[in-house]
């Protein structure tokens, strides 16, 4: 029988487990047409990115798991780990695509190969930021859920300028603030407090800068020629 800590654990993780599902998806996407295609950038297999994955593969299990009050990520700390892998992994991703771009012709790299793999970076680095915004802000999902009101903020919703102070983001809201970032590279509705939280936006957007705006150029550019 699952404690009240873990029921409520298990509540404010769940709503995160279809985002996790898509990274995964994503990027298993990209290894199964990776090695129909016989894509190997720098030489590196298809296979790479299941490696890639990992990470998301087990949060993805947690997340689902939780739905019935268990999980494998027993902490927030595992949690973060696991966030930060997949990070450091999309990091490697990016490395990896823009070498191939300086140094692969055109007839060795195609327009769809970078499309798709700009596409997967680009959603992994949405997804992941907002999933890390959602674990870092005041405690963590558990304690906001937990907290009468919202305290001790890394970001300042619309909604805390309203005075509604019991209002609570949920994992949603922080993909959108991730989302926002990703493609306006600065913040929009939601501000930045703290300064943990201003770094992660900083870095979300500089992935997001490389990937939309080099891998985007060269890919019309061999799309048409």
């Amino acid at each position: 029988m699952p404690t009240d800590e873990a029921v409520v654990r298990a509540q404010a993780r769940r709503e995160a487990a279809p985002a996790v599902a898509a990274v995964l998806v994503v990027l298993a996407a990209v290894a199964i047409v990776s090695r129909s295609h016989g894509w190997e950038l720098l030489g590196l297999s298809w296979w790479v990115w299941l490696v890639l994955a990992a990470p998301a593969l087990l949060l993805a299990i947690d997340f689902l798991l939780a739905v019935r009050g268990e999980g494998l990520v027993r902490t927030r700390k595992a949690a973060l780990v696991l966030l930060g892998l997949l990070v450091a992994g999309n990091f490697v991703a990016l490395g990896i695509l823009v070498a191939g771009l300086v140094t692969a012709s055109t007839s060795d790299l195609s327009g769809g190969e970078l499309l798709l793999t700009g596409f997967a970076i680009y959603t992994s680095d949405v997804v992941v930021f907002g999933l890390i915004f959602w674990e870092l802000e005041a405690g963590g999902p558990v304690a906001r859920r937990r907290a009468p009101e919202r305290d001790a903020l890394d970001f300042r919703f619309p909604q805390d300028d309203a005075g509604a102070r019991s209002w609570k983001p949920q994992a949603w809201d922080y993909l959108y603030v991730s989302l926002t970032n990703s493609i306006a590279f600065s913040p929009t509705d939601t501000m930045p407090l703290s300064l943990r939280a201003k770094a992660l936006m900083g870095l979300e957007s500089f992935v997001s800068a490389v990937t939309i705006l080099l891998v985007a150029a060269r890919a019309v550019n061999v799309l048409g020629s």
